[in-house]
């Protein structure tokens, strides 16, 4: 096996989060030098600090990627002896590439989110904080009799099909086909400079735009012909909602003593901070991670019992505790549950492609806070 490329590695991950989902002004994407190179090792991050990027040497990582930008705001210069300098110094000496998956990475399905309300078991979630939509393709190709279900199978693998809980739903209608196959060619059937008429199905079905081309290179891939027919039409039918924050329900009503331990237990933390009315049975929980001061009143609207993000604010916990909503903050770094989250879904992408590439998550704990 070989490894993979840099540029092939991001087409994969953007598949899952791309760079679109970011809300406006995030800086997502490459930070530091270049994709279009053989990565043998990736290492996800949640920062990129100077001991992360010791660790990377050590390990001959390629490709960085992190959860939080390493250039947020504009540089005037680089001065390689403080600040972001020694880093990205480090990263350009030892060919090290930084990618940088942010707001995208918190929106998209199976995400920072959902990994925060997985952590805790949350069921029948939704998003807390709706922002758009995934627009929808309609994806028709032709597929002679001998390889429609070749085919619909590889559509519906690919991600092709999804209406609610239903996967692989296509429809199909039989038609024919003509085409001459032109000199040099090598068709699956007829003749070069005949007329062919073959009996084909017209096979229908949606697609999410965000893994169109993911779809359309299955299609391609299963497809015979050396040059297979199919279309791509707008719909006006709304995909599925994303946004930032999930909502969901545990299992069964607990104390909220209770409840702040399986926090600590599902995040590894030793302590938290709380705030509002601690002495209730708590069931509906909400969860944003990373900074989610300005969405407590869609957790308190939409029947929260607790809300929990990181970098409560003074005010805005005095806030929302004289509107009825507890408060949870794990703090900023709770979202340290990517490393591993990203890690397994590369796994799982590029296990598919059989490629030698090795993704680790990185051990460096990247908290700035010390309890004393």
């Amino acid at each position: 096996m070989k490894p993979a490329n840099g540029n092939y590695i991001i087409q994969l991950f953007e598949e899952w989060c791309p760079k679109a989902y970011a809300v406006e002004g995030d800086k997502v994407g490459l930070m530091i030098g270049t994709l279009n190179k053989p990565v043998n090792n990736v290492m996800v991050a949640l920062d990129v600090v100077e001991e992360v990027v010791d660790e990377a040497i050590e390990k001959k990582v390629d490709l960085i990627i992190a959860h939080h930008p390493l250039l947020f705001r504009p540089l005037k210069s680089i001065d390689t002896a403080s600040g972001q300098g020694p880093i990205i110094e480090k990263c350009i000496k030892h060919d090290i590439a930084v990618y940088a998956a942010h707001t995208n990475l918190d929106i998209a399905e199976g995400g920072v989110n959902d990994m925060l309300a997985d952590a805790l078991n949350l069921h029948n979630t939704e998003v807390l904080v709706p922002l758009f939509t995934v627009p929808l393709k309609k994806l028709v190709a032709f597929v002679p009799e001998d390889h429609v279900s070749e085919v619909r199978k590889a559509l519906g693998g690919s991600g092709a099909g999804f209406i609610g809980d239903y996967s692989h739903c296509t429809f199909s209608t039989p038609g024919t086909g003509t085409f001459i196959p032109g000199e040099g060619t090598n068709p699956y059937l007829g003749d070069p400079g005949k007329m062919e008429f073959a009996s084909e199905q017209r096979i229908e079905t949606v697609v999410p735009e965000n893994i169109l081309n993911k779809v359309t290179k299955a299609l391609i891939d299963s497809h015979p012909y050396e040059e297979p027919a199919y279309d791509i039409y707008p719909l006006e039918l709304e995909g599925k909602m994303l946004g930032l924050g999930r909502i969901g329900e545990l299992d069964s009503s607990m104390s909220f003593e209770s409840f702040i331990t399986k926090v600590k237990q599902a995040f590894g933390l030793r302590n938290v901070r709380v705030s509002g009315n601690v002495n209730k049975e708590v069931k509906k929980i909400a969860v944003l991670g990373g900074d989610g001061n300005k969405y407590w009143q869609a957790a308190k609207r939409l029947g929260a019992d607790v809300y929990i993000t990181g970098d409560v604010y003074f005010h805005t916990a005095h806030d929302a505790a004289m509107d009825g909503l507890t408060m949870l903050d794990p703090g900023h770094h709770v979202e340290q549950i990517m490393k591993n989250g990203v890690k397994s879904k590369l796994d799982e992408m590029l296990g598919k492609s059989k490629y030698s590439t090795v993704i680790t998550a990185s051990s460096v704990s990247t908290e700035p806070f010390r309890f004393m």
